[in-house]
């Protein structure tokens, strides 16, 4: 779809600045500014973090739960693209986001970030407890902070990125328990060992687009075949890893068995990326199986039996 073009307004001195678009286009970029795709992951992962603790979906700590970290994670996208907008701005994929564009003023968008973040912690602090305001907090800052600076200077990024991205589940976790317990890390280290070959698998596939925008991917750095290497070795740590949840009485022989079936799945698609030359075919059925794994995996911790 063609891009509007952006509105001026004139200043009181004469000249013209950029003006945000009236409603309803204006509230889409605002949405689009949180991406609201992955927090339909956050709120999938949490509530599996949720459900595992013995929560039901609906009751009140899961929905409070659920709402301040979908909150938490909009207000760290926003202050993503608020940081990152010179260098999507760069990226094919990424140009036609809301700041790059010319959609959204820049300080619009700072002050949106803030808002929403300042708002997150509070909610999940009365909303839940202090264990699980201190895990968003900390999500929060490592990602604006630590991990969205990083990713210019090293490929060391991707393993600082996927600790604010495994948090979800265990904030789930400690939403319902108040503590940290061995079924929560588990569900912490399944979503951070699961998020290592995924993005890679996204790094071999844009390579290029992220090369233009200066992007220390792990590809770069070591190499198509080095990436996939590491791919398939975060995958076998991460099959054991999902079994884990079962002698922690966690998820129940269903579980077990849904556990090693997309896992040999998955792993052995990953290890035919040890290949000399799979070809671009194969990262990209790596993200897809990645989804499928993901899905299926925390889906199966409703098979009680």
């Amino acid at each position: 779809m063609p891009l509007a073009p952006p509105q001026v307004a004139a200043t009181s001195d004469g000249s013209l600045v950029m003006a945000d678009r009236a409603h309803p286009a204006a509230l889409r970029d605002y949405v689009a500014l949180t991406k609201p795709r992955l927090s339909a992951v956050v709120l999938f992962t949490t509530a599996v973090g949720s459900w595992a603790a013995g929560a039901s979906p609906l009751q009140r700590i899961s929905l409070l739960a659920l709402l301040g970290t979908t909150i938490a994670v909009a207000g760290a996208q926003t202050l993503n693209c608020y940081l990152e907008r010179d260098l999507d701005g760069l990226m094919f994929r990424t140009r036609n986001r809301p700041l790059p564009a010319g959609r959204v003023e820049p300080r619009s968008a700072l002050a949106f970030g803030c808002a929403v973040s300042a708002i997150s912690i509070p909610t999940l602090y009365f909303g839940t407890n202090a264990l699980t305001a201190a895990l968003g907090a900390l999500a929060l800052f490592s990602y604006v902070f630590v991990y969205t600076p990083m990713k210019t200077r090293s490929a060391w990024a991707l393993g600082v990125g996927a600790i604010p991205g495994a948090l979800p589940p265990l904030m789930g976790w400690t939403a319902v328990t108040g503590r940290l317990d061995a079924g929560g890390l588990a569900l912490f280290a399944i979503m951070f060992l699961w998020q290592l070959p995924h993005f890679i698998a996204i790094a071999l596939t844009l390579k290029q687009d992220y090369a233009r925008a200066g992007m220390k991917t792990v590809p770069e750095v070591v190499g198509d075949r080095g990436a996939r290497v590491q791919a398939a070795l975060y995958t076998a740590l991460l099959v054991p890893v999902s079994l884990a949840l079962v002698p922690l009485h966690v998820a129940g022989r269903g579980y077990g068995v849904a556990a090693i079936a997309l896992g040999a799945v998955f792993l052995g698609w990953s290890l035919l990326g040890l290949r000399r030359d799979p070809g671009p075919r194969w990262s990209r059925v790596e993200f897809l199986l990645s989804l499928v794994y993901l899905t299926g995996l925390f889906g199966a911790l409703g098979l009680r039996g």
